[in-house]
């Protein structure tokens, strides 16, 4: 099959499009023919090099798979040959204490598709049968591959983590990128006031076309300020900060009493300054969130497949232009999601 491999870390230069064996689903698994995979930060990290983790080359990236069922591993009832399908990219041992509680994303061997194990950017991909969720035909594959990484991820952190209830005040930072555009629908449905920042008017049109009430150029301004005058001087509910280091302690202060600091993930770094007094002070809380279980990714696709969230596509690209993808990523020229079509 073709598969867009990572031959060494580094650049979007390491990405090669070459042959490799086709995949064997096991016992349990279902191999799917991909069609449409979504690109992620962690695509962009992976290709980097993580830090602490053991490099596993080659390897092939991309967490948000959708396709159709090509064959079925052993024991495997519930699906058929040409079901269209979208993955939950979070993979888990099933038995551990975690896993028996509902908690897929805290497994003691909790594994991400295109992380712990090859992913979608290929023509083929094997994942676990119980990770797949059945697309409804009036659904495209590129829609369909826009879904779950962000949107599950936004789900568990602000309906399940943070717990965010109607009336309260969210603000989101970086509205353009895939989970935030993500948690600014989320937000909205559960019946809160979203706030977000972005980096261009452009982008500030697009973030209240999703459901921003109020949007703040970083570029242009000092958004902590903004926000701290917005509310008239009493700050926000809830934070949703994956930018980490570059935002951190700016986020603490734009927060009210008893408020909530969320994180997913650190893009700017991870080793970011907190002035403590605002933690006890204010009696804030800082909540961490990673993925989702199985139970929130039905609840979140189901919304999808219904309408009530609309995946954010920012453009599609062929296969072979993995790499262009990784560099408008990176670049963070982009509104939501890039899309590899595979076939």
């Amino acid at each position: 099959m073709k598969a867009m491999i990572i031959s060494e870390h580094g650049g979007p230069e390491v990405l090669h499009l070459t042959e490799v064996p086709t995949p064997e689903p096991g016992r349990g698994e279902v191999r799917i023919r991909v069609r449409a995979t979504a690109l992620n930060h962690l695509d962009l990290w992976v290709r980097r090099g993580l830090p602490g983790v053991p490099p596993s080359l080659p390897h092939v990236a991309g967490s948000d798979i959708a396709g159709e069922v090509e064959s079925l591993g052993p024991g495997v009832r519930d699906w058929q040959v040409g079901d269209r399908v979208v993955v939950n990219p979070t993979v888990s041992c099933g038995h551990c204490e975690w896993c028996l509680r509902g908690e897929d994303s805290l497994c003691d061997d909790f594994g991400i598709l295109g992380e712990h194990r090859w992913g979608g950017l290929a023509e083929y991909v094997v994942a676990p049968a119980v990770n797949l969720v059945k697309i409804p035909d009036h659904v495209p594959f590129e829609e369909a591959a826009a879904v779950p990484l962000v949107y599950t991820t936004a789900w568990r952190m602000l309906i399940t983590q943070a717990a965010v209830k109607p009336g309260e005040t969210v603000l989101v930072l970086g509205a353009g990128g895939g989970v935030n555009s993500a948690a600014i629908q989320i937000a909205r449905l559960a019946g809160a006031e979203v706030w977000a920042t972005t980096s261009s008017p452009e982008k500030m049109e697009r973030a209240r076309a999703l459901g921003a009430d109020w949007v703040v150029n970083y570029k242009a301004e000092n958004w902590s300020k903004a926000v701290w005058q917005k509310s008239n001087k009493r700050g926000v509910d809830v934070v949703v900060d994956n930018v980490g280091e570059a935002t951190w302690a700016q986020s603490l202060r734009s927060l009210a009493k008893a408020g909530r600091l969320v994180t997913v993930g650190a893009t700017t770094g991870s080793k970011a300054e907190t002035d403590i007094r605002y933690i006890f002070w204010r009696q804030l809380k800082i909540i961490g969130s990673t993925m989702s279980n199985q139970a929130e990714f039905r609840d979140v696709t189901r919304l999808v497949w219904q309408g009530k969230l609309k995946p954010v596509v920012d453009r599609v690209l062929p296969l072979e232009e993995t790499a262009t993808g990784h560099e408008l990523l990176e670049s963070g020229q982009q509104f939501g999601k890039i899309v590899i079509r595979v076939a």
